[in-house]
């Protein structure tokens, strides 16, 4: 495990950063840092879109799966590749860093690519055609799943922190940063959608006419190339070191706010246990107030941070992974509308006209429409949009995370109206004897292209800044956790809507049945999730109304309650402090600071008979607070 020394040392404020710049900002960080991981990322998502959006096809005519079976294996491939990236967060958090995570699972990602590779090739591994739902049997089949398996960790694994690892080369406290963060985001997915437009036309189309195994070759070597560049910004980034297991920390929370579900409260939140030494502190919220159970000082016992009681910060982190969970749960239904356009859309082109003058584009390559459209809609956002609304809300990304994910749900639902509508024309004039455009899809696909790029990166931002800080890659990755969930669901409703309209319908068959899409009534399909995309908006906005959002002052606040540096000499306190000094615990300080011995010129007046004016003792302890902490605000 590689860490940066630096990133180790602490000030009283917070962390240094990982270079040898006190700011980081010189030398490592920044977009320096991130362009390595700009190019990762447009070269890795060549492949991996350009496989999402055709391997449907792979599937039907080279493994001989039926529809239903070959679009259920790519969702299901898919949600398991997502669901896996909680594997490299809680990795990346807790044992090695997020450089080395990228690294350990792209090399699984780059050896499954190359398995993938020669099966394609070698026609002994593939099967031959039975007309069942599935022909691949016996040691193929091994094979082909065991590929597939460790494609889904190595991309997985490689998700869970890769944002994670950009996101850090910004300090989210700095007011300058703060901003640069926001634009990382928007960054990262152009150089993502970069990456897959070109995916989807130039190595779709030698997968399509020069064959499968070409195709997965360049994205393999894509894919290799794109790890070599990040490796070689290693001297650039700023590596923080993992920490404690995020899942230790919430199940600490949990045993003991249990434990101790039958002691009472405290009237005040100070009365509940902080450590002071704790560089990231969070103010304490009224939410889920059961938790701060957990957190009530035990009165027999010495406390044990983790044992027999947790801090206030401790609590509050697991507050806020309770508050995402709506949020989370909300954006699953936009994910399994994606996934109908990787699969039942790309079944609806081999019907479709595929010509545009002597060009024959293939079904897969529809998606470079969007993905153009959000190559220019991107940096129109960045320069014009997000200054714009920036000076109405002063918000530093113009609108809030959640605002902007809540924009994606309204065009994710309006997106399969218009494919409903376009399946319908695409039938009528089918059965008729006459094709029409390719390019009618572009609607669908446009309208879920810019509701793509409002979600993705709303969500990318949102659990990250919003994450504690040894939180991070895994909560980033519940933005991948959403997609996995979608792809899910999306199997789900296609075995639950066949089953129950086969003994609804006259004919016996269910809407999605067999392979000819022309039979069956896959436009009723797309209207049942736009309906349910409805339902499910009202559901996020009330979520999104709930959330309170992490407060940024703990620093500050942590500031103003420690004891002044020019009395450190004097004897320690207790590490049970409130965030906020009450009138006990300022009188506590002022006995740290030395006020007993009169040796402060300051020193407040004494009373008749020797007794000093309690009032006066606060008053200069609370000014030579203040002063300290506006000259470190400065």
């Amino acid at each position: 495990m590689e860490v940066d020394e630096e990133a180790k040392k602490q000030t009283r404020y917070g962390p240094v950063a990982a270079d040898p710049d006190p700011t980081g900002r010189r030398s490592k960080g920044g977009f320096r840092a991130t362009a390595f991981i700009f190019v990762l990322t447009g070269l890795e998502n060549m492949g991996f879109v350009a496989n999402m959006v055709s391997l449907v096809l792979y599937f039907l005519y080279v493994m001989y799966f039926n529809s239903a079976s070959a679009s259920n294996t790519l969702t299901n491939l898919m949600g398991s590749t997502f669901l896996l990236t909680l594997v490299g967060g809680f990795l990346s958090d807790t044992y090695i860093s997020r450089l080395s995570t990228c690294l350990l699972f792209g090399s699984l990602e780059v050896i499954a690519l190359v398995m993938v590779t020669i099966q394609a090739h070698s026609k002994s591994l593939q099967p031959d055609y039975c007309g069942k739902s599935s022909c691949i049997t016996g040691s193929k089949a091994a094979y082909f799943y065991t590929s597939l398996a460790l494609l889904a960790l190595g991309v997985g694994g490689m998700r869970g922190a890769m944002p994670a690892l950009g996101a850090d080369q910004f300090d989210a406290k700095d007011p300058v940063e703060s901003k640069a963060l926001a634009t990382f985001f928007n960054w990262l997915t152009l150089s993502s959608t970069c990456g897959a437009a070109i995916g989807v036309t130039a190595i779709v189309w030698v997968s399509m006419n020069k064959g499968w195994f070409w195709g997965f070759f360049i994205s393999t070597i894509a894919a290799f190339v794109g790890y070599v560049v990040l490796v070689m910004g290693r001297p650039f980034y700023r590596i923080r070191p993992p920490g404690q297991s995020p899942f230790v920390r919430i199940a600490q929370v949990v045993k003991l706010a249990v434990k101790n579900r039958k002691l009472r409260l405290p009237d005040s939140a100070d009365d509940l246990f902080e450590n002071t030494d704790k560089v990231e502190r969070i103010a304490h919220t009224k939410q889920f107030r059961f938790l701060d159970k957990a957190a009530i000082v035990p009165r027999d016992s010495k406390p044990e941070q983790g044992m027999t009681v947790c801090t206030v910060t401790q609590v509050e982190e697991v507050k806020i992974l309770t508050r995402m969970l709506p949020v989370l749960a909300s954006t699953i239904l936009l994910n399994t509308c994606m996934a109908q356009l990787q699969t039942f859309s790309v079944q609806q082109g081999r019907f479709m006209e595929p010509h545009l003058g002597r060009l024959n584009v293939p079904t897969p390559s529809i998606p470079v429409i969007p993905l153009l459209f959000m190559s220019v809609l991107i940096p129109l956002y960045e320069f014009a949009f997000v200054p714009f609304a920036r000076s109405l809300t002063g918000h530093p990304s113009g609108i809030t995370q959640l605002q902007r994910v809540g924009v994606g749900l309204v065009l994710a639902a309006a997106s399969m109206a218009v494919a409903g509508v376009v399946e319908v024309k695409r039938r009528e004039n089918f059965n008729r004897g006459h094709r029409i455009s390719l390019f009618w899809l572009s609607f669908q696909y446009g309208i879920f292209g810019i509701a793509d790029m409002f979600t993705l990166v709303g969500l990318l931002h949102f659990f990250y800044k919003e994450a504690p800080v040894g939180m991070r890659s895994l909560s980033t990755s519940f933005t991948w956790l959403s997609l996995s969930f979608g792809y899910f669901l999306s199997a789900v409703f296609v075995n639950v809507i066949n089953a129950v309209t086969e003994r609804i319908t006259p004919s016996r068959h269910g809407w999605l049945y067999g392979q000819d899409i022309n039979s069956n009534n896959l436009h009723l399909f797309y209207w049942f999730l736009a309906i349910l995309g409805l339902i499910n908006l009202g559901l996020y906005i009330w979520a999104a109304s709930w959330y309170k959002y992490k407060k940024d002052e703990p620093d500050r606040v942590a500031a103003v309650a420690t004891p002044r540096p020019s009395v450190s000499a004097g004897p320690k306190s207790s590490d049970v402090r409130p965030l906020i000094l009450n009138d006990s615990a300022q009188e506590e300080a002022y006995k740290i600071a030395g006020g007993p011995t009169g040796a402060d010129n300051n020193a407040p007046k004494e009373k008749a008979g020797g007794e000093k004016d309690g009032s006066e003792v606060r008053k200069g302890l609370n000014i030579g607070l203040m002063t300290e902490a506006v000259e470190t605000l400065h």
